[in-house]
Formats: C-alpha cells, sequence, structure tokens
C-alpha cells in the first residue's frame, strides 16, 4: 500500500515539474498548472478529503515559503517602500475584506442565497490578502525588472499581510459558530497588536539566533547539515512564536529578511538548498489543495455565480479601492504604478487554506465558501496571474532585467567585492587592451565574456563593446563605483 502511495505521488511530481515547464513556455502561472493537475488526479485517480492534512501541508509550505522569500529580500531594497507596504499588508486587508464582505452580502441577496453579513464578512476575509506563493513565484519567474520599487513592495505586502487575513478569518469563525470564545471588536485588535508585535520581536531574534548559530557552530565535516539546521530555525521560528501568542507566519517571515540579510556561512548551499524546496513546498501544497476539489460542487450555479461576481467584483473593485486609499499619503507614487499594484493582487494557496477553517470549525455554508474561494483563485490565477508581464509592458513600468552571467558562489567570510561590468565605448577610449584600462590598485579583471565563451584574460588581451567583465576589488565599494563613473561604465551588477 505505502508503495502504491509513494509511485502516485511520483507521478504527480513528474507531471507537474512537466507541467511547469509548458506553462512557463506559454506564459501561464506554474502554480496554476499545478493547481489542475491536483484536480485531474483527484477527479480521476484519487480521493482525497481531508481538510485538516490539507491545513497541515499548507502551514507547512507556507513556512518554507515565507523564509525562502524574506530570505531573497535584500533590505536596502525594501527600506524605501516600507511604509506602504505595511500600509497595504494591514489597512489593505481590512478594506478589501470589509468592501468584498457588503458585496457579498448584497449580491448573495439578489441571487436568492441570502448570506448573512457575518458568513459574508467570513467569506471576504479569507481572500482578503494576496498570495506569497503566487506573487514570488511569478514575479521572480517572469525575470522582468519593475520601476519606481514595485517589485520590493509587492514581495512584501504579500509576504506580510497574511497575519491580517488570518486574524479577520479567526475572528468571523467565532462570531459565526456563536463561540464562546468569540471577542469583542477591542478584543481582537489588541490580540492583532500583540501578534504582530511578538511576531515581530521573535522572527527578529530568532533571526539572529540562527545566523549567530550558523557562522559559529562546526559541523564542515558535513556542510549539507546547515541546511538541515537552518529548516530547524524555520519550524522553530513559527511553532514557537505561535505557542507565546505571537503571529508565526509573520515571525517566519522576519526570519529570513534577517537571515538574508546578514553575513552567513555556506550561504551559496543554503541559498541552493532553499530555492529547491520551496519550488517542492509550493508544488506538493497546490497539487493537494487540487486533489481536495469537489469538480461537481464547482459546478453547481450557486458556486460559478457567486465566485464569477467576486472574482471580478475583486479585481476591478476591491483591490484598486483597498490600494488607492491605502497609497494616498505616498506620493512618490504615479498613478501607473498604483493600478499595477491593484492589477498584481493575485490569490492562491492561501485563501485557499484559510478557506478550510470554516469547514474544519463546522460553519454551515463551509463548503459554500471553501468552493467559491477556489473558483475567486482560479480566476485570479487566469486573469491575472497570465497578464502581469504585459500589463507591466502596457503600463511601461517594465525593463530588461539582465541575469549575471557569472554564477559565483561566494562565501560572506570573503570580503571582496565582485562586479560584473558590460564594456562601453567611453572605456576603450585610451585603448582597447586591458592594460589600456585605468583600473584602480587591488582590484583585477578575472575572466571574460564574450559571445557564448568565457576566458582568463591577459594585460594584452583585446576588449570589445558589450564583453561581460567579471571583476575582484578590494576596494571599499563606494570606491569602486566612482571609477566605474570615470571610466563610463553604465551596467554594473554586484554580485555578493
Amino acid at each position: 500500500m505505502s508503495e502504491n502511495i509513494l509511485l502516485v505521488w511520483a507521478l504527480l511530481l513528474f507531471v507537474a515539474v512537466v507541467a511547469g515547464k509548458l506553462a512557463y513556455r506559454f506564459g501561464a502561472p506554474a502554480l496554476l498548472l499545478f493547481l489542475g493537475v491536483g484536480m485531474v488526479f483527484g477527479l480521476k485517480f484519487i480521493n482525497f478529503q481531508s481538510f485538516e492534512i490539507t491545513q497541515f501541508i499548507g502551514m507547512v509550505a507556507l513556512c518554507i515559503i515565507l523564509f525562502s522569500g524574506g530570505m531573497d529580500t535584500k533590505f536596502s531594497a525594501i527600506k524605501p517602500i516600507l511604509a506602504p507596504g505595511v500600509a497595504l499588508a494591514t489597512a489593505g486587508v481590512a478594506i478589501t475584506a470589509f468592501v468584498t464582505g457588503g458585496f457579498i452580502y448584497w449580491f448573495s441577496s439578489w441571487v436568492g442565497l441570502a448570506l448573512s453579513f457575518p458568513v459574508a464578512l467570513l467569506l471576504a476575509s479569507t481572500m482578503a490578502s494576496t498570495d506569497s506563493a503566487s506573487v514570488f513565484s511569478i514575479l521572480r519567474t517572469k525575470k522582468q525588472g519593475l520601476k519606481q520599487h514595485l517589485r520590493p513592495m509587492l514581495e512584501l505586502e504579500s509576504g506580510s499581510n497574511d497575519p491580517m487575513a488570518y486574524m479577520l478569518t479567526i475572528l468571523m469563525v467565532s462570531v459565526v459558530t456563536a463561540s464562546s470564545e468569540a471577542e469583542s471588536s477591542g478584543d481582537s485588535i489588541l490580540k492583532f497588536a500583540v501578534q504582530m508585535v511578538v511576531g515581530s520581536g521573535l522572527g527578529y531574534g530568532i533571526g539572529r539566533l540562527a545566523v549567530l548559530t550558523i557562522n559559529r557552530i562546526n559541523i564542515k565535516n558535513n556542510v549539507s547539515l546547515y541546511s538541515v539546521l537552518l529548516l530547524a530555525f524555520v519550524f522553530f521560528s513559527f511553532s514557537f512564536t505561535t505557542l507565546v501568542w505571537g503571529n508565526g507566519y509573520l515571525a517566519v517571515y522576519i526570519t529570513g529578511l534577517v537571515v538574508g540579510n546578514h553575513k552567513l556561512a555556506h550561504r551559496g548551499n543554503l541559498v541552493s538548498f532553499f530555492d529547491g524546496f520551496t519550488w517542492l513546498a509550493q508544488i506538493i501544497m497546490f497539487l493537494t489543495i487540487g486533489l481536495l476539489v469537489n469538480s461537481d460542487e464547482l459546478m453547481h450555479p450557486e458556486v460559478l455565480l457567486l465566485g464569477g461576481a467576486v472574482g471580478v467584483f475583486l479585481i476591478l473593485v476591491a483591490r484598486p479601492l483597498a490600494v488607492f486609499v491605502c497609497m494616498l499619503p505616498f506620493r512618490k507614487f504615479s498613478g501607473r504604478a498604483r493600478l499595477f499594484i491593484s492589477w498584481v493582487g493575485l490569490r492562491g494557496a492561501v485563501p485557499i487554506i484559510f478557506a478550510t477553517y470554516p469547514i474544519v470549525a463546522g460553519v454551515e455554508n463551509g463548503r459554500l465558501i471553501f468552493n467559491v474561494v477556489f473558483m475567486v483563485t482560479l480566476i485570479s490565477l487566469c486573469v491575472q496571474g497570465t497578464t502581469v508581464s504585459g500589463m507591466a509592458n502596457w503600463l511601461g513600468l517594465a525593463f530588461e532585467e539582465k541575469e549575471p552571467l557569472f554564477k559565483v558562489g561566494i562565501p560572506d567570510s570573503i570580503k571582496s567585492n565582485f562586479s560584473e561590468i558590460e564594456v562601453t565605448e567611453a572605456m576603450l577610449s585610451k585603448g582597447n587592451t586591458l592594460r589600456d584600462i585605468d583600473i584602480a590598485d587591488n582590484t583585477l579583471v578575472v575572466m571574460i565574456f564574450r559571445r557564448g565563451e568565457y576566458f582568463v584574460p591577459r594585460g594584452n588581451t583585446g576588449l570589445a563593446v558589450a564583453d561581460r567583465l567579471l571583476v575582484v576589488s578590494d576596494r571599499e565599494e563606494a570606491e569602486l563605483q566612482r571609477m566605474y563613473d570615470e571610466l563610463g561604465i553604465t551596467e554594473v551588477m554586484k554580485l555578493q
């Protein structure tokens, strides 16, 4: 029996990876294909209906995804957009939930479903946050640069807005079920503030502890164990923070942010491990969700009608309204940037995971809530997920983001600056050999890339415009940049 289960999951993973490759070729979100694979297998081969197991898998996967997203985010990139990102992650989620809840209450009465306002608000709360897995996956797979610091802000929002949606969902579940533990609005606000403060504080503290431990502990006889150790810190950050009344999801994201922005031993190995493990977590989470869905229930008229109407309302009204209200104090963002932020309000696995809570809690309309959320997610991924790149181009916010050609794994213990530069006409004004270039002391060109080939240069090596050079220097970063400016070099990529 166990061999059969392993065989099925091996086939699922294989098909999902192939589907992801096809999705990239045709411009569709890979996660949408993973979801589709799960739905097909669930319809034809596997009968899986455990919402509790799905919650657990979603929790584990989100820990990995949020930590990896934080680890890949440079604080220098999010610092300029910290305030608007936090505003969208808190007030933006609340506005989205209440506006959408009002629409669901009105629309359900209009079509004869007559959902109560608490149930309508519960349904809206599960969908109020953007999905970190979808946003991280789509923005990073596209390899597309975005102006006005939009990419780090969208990643910051999606990585930190789950706590607000989670709090609203849990609060409304207790209200709808008339739980004796139902809280007043004042108690809920206080609990949310405590969760945010505790989650932020412990996330930062555990992140610093993880960095200190990995840098000090000596297990060089088996460097793979550093990845296992860091993974233990990820799960510890979530579970311990949750146990002491903090928000575990926020803590995990901040732990990743701290780890990613400090000097870290064996960074290359750790980044490679978490890149692969994050994709595995995303695939398993979306496959599991796809297996859970009952395709027949999705075709019920009330699900199609309500899901379609809510999906369109979220995309065209609720999300733009929340974005424009939250961004009012921040004048540096253009109207086009605000429109793009509104469009990248992707729903994905997180809303579906949150939609399992009403079912587990025994809410009367739990299955309807789950199916509507799933339908809205499909609409969001199909409509918004497939047009992110096109919308950025149409609004004039995209630019070509060059990938470094020199994939150099540089230990954080090395103090030298590694840069990749592109040769320009101005750089060759005094001659076209390497010895003719006025390079500062303690600075070396160690490799050249030209027309698909890499080679090590000598002093008499001729240079050509558009050559890419790998430069190593012991000079300070600011001093090195001044040298590049004097040489007329405009394409500089820092590799460390």
